[in-house]
């Protein structure tokens, strides 16, 4: 017993000196976090065809805004150990281990390349400054990209009926980043979707990448977890329709909202009328 606890006093004040500062193992924290790191993310089921048995395309939106969506959005300024979701793709993306598709189509059939796709959204300014001949010369100067603007991705999935298993799934086919454009004055002018991200490629990227818990911050859940287990609100805008038409050209304001929930309801209806009780 007595060997024991010395063996354990050692092992304890090696921890603690090597946790010092000036040191070269510096703990952020009691302990060390492991978990959520080297990751695979969980395959999804081979869905063969002959197994549909009905299926509907739908587009949503998700506000970063709404409280049960903060931790998609937050924290802004990436931190030693956490960043936000946007700020993850956009790394990714810019490393070249994410592929970019053109915003003009979701079908993801126009790739862009590295440089060209980490150029939108970037802004840059223009200084004027004084030479050694007292001239006046203009200087770019490259902004931070504006993550804040980032409040709204655009989720396009597939919802369906396995009649094999006799299920009803949904699966995330992609997601766009859209940003809120301001001008010189700071007067909002609109938005603009980024780029498209194939969400099989994205989920080997995000199944790593810690998102925030408001819990508590010893459950280290990814945003592969939270988007797989359909933690976020959103609203629908767009169903697969025989005019390739979003809400928004027939629907307004809260008459659109309603005609998403409608189409929400009826897929629950759809599920619901397969069943006798």
């Amino acid at each position: 017993m007595r060997h024991f606890l010395f063996l354990f006093g050692f092992i304890l004040s090696s921890t603690l000196l090597t946790a010092q500062p000036g040191n070269a193992g510096v703990l952020d924290g009691v302990f060390i976090r492991e978990n959520n790191f080297g990751r695979r993310p969980i395959n999804y089921n081979y869905e063969g065809e002959i197994n549909m048995m009905w299926t509907k395309r739908i587009w949503r939106v998700m506000d970063l805004r709404e409280k049960i969506n903060h931790p998609y959005y937050y924290p802004i300024e990436p931190t030693r150990s956490m960043s936000n979701l946007v700020t993850v793709m956009r790394q990714s993306m810019c490393s070249g281990d994410l592929t970019a598709f053109d915003a003009m189509s979701d079908e993801f059939t126009l790739k862009l390349g590295t440089s060209e796709s980490c150029k939108i959204g970037e802004k840059v300014d223009t200084v004027w400054v004084t030479d050694d001949n007292g001239d006046l010369i203009p200087t770019p100067i490259k902004e931070p990209f504006p993550t804040e603007n980032i409040r709204r991705l655009r989720i396009k999935e597939d919802w369906y009926f396995d009649k094999i298993r006799s299920v009803m799934e949904v699966r995330i086919i992609g997601i766009c980043p859209v940003e809120e454009v301001f001008d010189e004055m700071g007067e909002y002018k609109g938005e603009r979707p980024l780029y498209w991200f194939y969400m099989p490629e994205l989920r080997h990227i995000i199944s790593n990448a810690p998102a925030p818990n408001p819990h508590s911050d010893v459950e280290r859940r990814t945003y592969d977890d939270l988007l797989h287990k359909r933690k976020f609100s959103s609203y629908v805008m767009k169903e697969s329709n025989v005019y390739e038409r979003g809400i928004s050209s027939y629907k307004q304001d809260l008459d659109a909202l309603l005609e998403g929930k409608r189409i929400e309801d009826e897929i629950f209806t759809y599920e619901q009328d397969l069943w006798e009780y």
